[in-house]
């Protein structure tokens, strides 16, 4: 895990006194709330419906325990008791008062955390896969590469006022576990036949009011170019793209009213420019950065099995635990999904438990996912059944990953003033639905993704299921979207037809995975069954 350096430190403590200068002329009036909103959201603080929210970020999903519980003292002291993990696996906080806000900033500093461009018109937390460093199926662990582009594009000065936010994120997987072509910016590590490590690259993606998919636009980036190519397309976005609309200034549009072909030829045009320069990759600065990433001191000759006599154990093994690279190790995936509880939120107790397990059975490492769980990477095989019996006293035992009631939620209108609808409630109702074991695991594989409002915080567009929170003549109306992924084989879900309330909604659910279940074949998942017979009979056994 990367650890910060003076100037690190030096950086984040500055900026937090900035910080607190800046809220106290906005409480003695000298600064009024336009002055203030850039300043604030530059330090991931939202004014949202009932308080002001704080979004701390994790770069690229790693923290260990002494953060963790950095994080269960501010919910405690600053918030009410909890915090919710978002899908860019960050957390926040939803009720702050301004007045405290640099305070958190200051107790976050102390742990080599901040809120840095959480928010705002800029470069936003660099995400990646949640088992890097420990997925048997990775290349290399991407995240040395994850941490030197949050270096290189903290604080850039050409690129720290960009038309909207501008979402990147790296894998090193054949496996996508981070919703990769829904980025702005996004890279595949790979080698190429020589053996030679590069990126697979990947522009345009993202969510929102006008959906696309990321488009490839190198299929091998040698690694030594990177950063040039990452100014590249960051140069023509900034200078081409629409200030004049917020509903246009993403890259993604630019990238549509230009063309692939035209987006791409300009990208290498202004990268001819920079690799002239001749100053892209500082080997020095990666071998020092890639040093805090070595696999930890794992112990030798273990074994591989696992008693499995317990049948309650034996389920959540089955469902959350996952291959590891190396022997007589595991994955524990960790649920933030109680069917009554709400999706991402953590109480402060529970923050303390992971992190006490963390420190003790996972090498003090944890993983926060984009799916609004959480991650042991590091736990001994032998070690899984006291971690599951420590899970079950706090109520984070929940056998669900990837299962209906895995569901993913944005806070929706119960926090959020940008919203239409409530998205809570819906994803409560759902899960509670198909609560029962044995109904989850009949149904399978299927992730069901709800979004209070357009902007799509809750990833609607990348649900097998998705649901769409709107304004229908001043009631709460929601949308039911169907056949989309954020996986490798990435797809766009679609909207079946008109709209339902908020019971409506849940069944039409229900009537759609019933749907499921009599067309699937053989071991067909929810997404498979869907693209293989089309949208008419899943509208159907929807609408009648």
């Amino acid at each position: 895990m990367y650890r910060y350096d003076q100037y690190d430190q030096a950086m984040v403590d500055t900026r937090v006194e900035e910080f607190r200068d800046q809220v106290r002329r906005r409480i003695e009036g000298k600064m009024d709330d336009d002055q203030f909103k850039p300043l604030r959201l530059k330090n991931g603080l939202y004014l949202q419906l009932h308080a002001y929210m704080l979004r701390v970020a994790i770069p690229y999903g790693t923290f260990d325990s002494r953060q963790m519980r950095m994080l269960a003292h501010i919910a405690r002291k600053y918030d009410r008791g909890y915090g919710h993990f978002t899908t860019r696996q960050n957390i926040q906080y939803n009720w702050i008062k301004l007045a405290e806000a640099p305070d958190i900033l200051a107790d976050l500093a102390t742990v080599e955390m901040h809120a840095i461009q959480t928010s705002g018109e800029s470069i936003r937390n660099v995400s990646s896969d949640h088992y890097a460093g420990a997925a048997a199926d990775e290349v290399i662990d991407p995240r040395p590469w994850a941490e030197m582009l949050r270096q290189m594009t903290t604080f850039m000065p050409e690129f720290s006022y960009l038309p909207r936010k501008f979402k990147i994120a790296i894998i090193a997987s054949p496996e996508d576990r981070v919703a990769l072509r829904w980025h702005d910016f996004a890279l595949r590590i790979v080698r190429n036949p020589a053996g030679e490590t590069g990126f697979e690259v990947f522009l345009g993606g993202g969510m929102g009011r006008t959906p696309f998919i990321a488009y490839r636009s190198r299929e091998f980036l040698p690694a030594n170019q990177l950063f040039s190519y990452l100014q590249a397309v960051l140069r023509v976005w900034n200078r081409h793209a629409r200030r004049d609309n917020i509903h246009k200034q993403r890259m993604k549009i630019l990238v549509h009213d230009l063309g692939q072909e035209e987006f791409t030829r300009q990208v290498e045009e202004e990268f001819a420019h920079f690799l002239l320069l001749d100053e892209d990759f500082p080997q020095a600065e990666y071998d020092r950065i890639a040093a805090y990433f070595t696999p930890p001191a794992y112990e030798q000759e273990l074994s591989d099995t696992i008693d499995l006599s317990d049948p309650a154990f034996a389920r959540w093994v089955e469902r959350q635990v996952v291959a590891h690279k190396q022997p007589g190790y595991a994955i524990a995936n960790i649920s933030l999904k109680p069917p009554a509880g709400i999706p991402g939120d953590i109480s402060a107790e529970q923050m303390d438990l992971v992190a006490d397990l963390a420190e003790r059975y996972s090498f003090d490492e944890i993983r926060a996912t984009h799916a609004q769980n959480l991650v042991l990477p590091y736990v001994r095989k032998a070690d899984l059944f006291v971690v599951w019996q420590a899970l079950v006293s706090a109520g984070l035992a929940d056998a669900n990953l990837d299962l209906v009631t895995d569901v993913i939620a944005c806070p929706g209108l119960d926090y959020c003033s940008l919203a239409n609808a409530r998205s809570i409630p819906v994803a409560q109702k759902i899960a509670q639905r198909f609560a029962e074991a044995e109904r989850q695991a009949d149904i399978g594989e299927l992730k069901i993704k709800v979004s209070g409002c357009i902007n799509a915080c809750g990833h609607h567009h990348a649900g097998n299921i998705g649901i769409l929170g709107v304004d229908r003549k001043g009631s709460e109306s929601y949308q039911l979207l169907l056949g989309g992924s954020g996986d490798e084989n990435t797809s766009q879900a679609k909207i079946a037809g008109p709209g339902f309330d908020e019971d409506g909604i849940v069944d039409a659910v229900g009537r759609a995975v019933e749907h499921y279940r009599v067309v699937r074949e053989g071991g067909e998942r929810f997404i498979d069954t869907y693209r293989r017979v089309g949208m008419e009979g899943f509208k159907e056994a929807i609408y009648g």
